[in-house]
C-alpha cells in the first residue's frame, strides 16, 4: 500500500514525531510527507523537520 503525501498548505495539518535511540541519537518522522530524519539532538532533528514540512509547502504553493 502507498503512503499518500500530504498537499495541505496549513503546517498545523503536519504532525512530527521524535525519538530518542541512544545516546546522542534521534529520529524524526513526518507522517503525512513519509519522511525521516537522524541526528545527534532533539532540537536539530525538530527544526530540520520544520524545515522539510515548509520547503513541501512551498513548494506546494509554486505549483498551483
Amino acid at each position: 500500500m502507498e503512503r499518500q503525501i500530504s498537499k495541505s498548505l496549513n503546517v498545523n495539518d503536519y504532525e512530527v514525531l521524535i525519538r530518542k535511540r541512544g545516546e546522542g541519537k534521534y529520529a524524526s518522522y513526518c507522517p503525512q510527507l513519509n519522511f525521516m530524519i537522524a541526528g545527534e539532538e532533539h532540537e536539530q532533528v525538530y527544526g530540520l523537520m520544520i524545515e522539510k514540512i515548509n520547503s513541501h509547502i512551498e513548494s506546494l504553493n509554486t505549483t498551483k
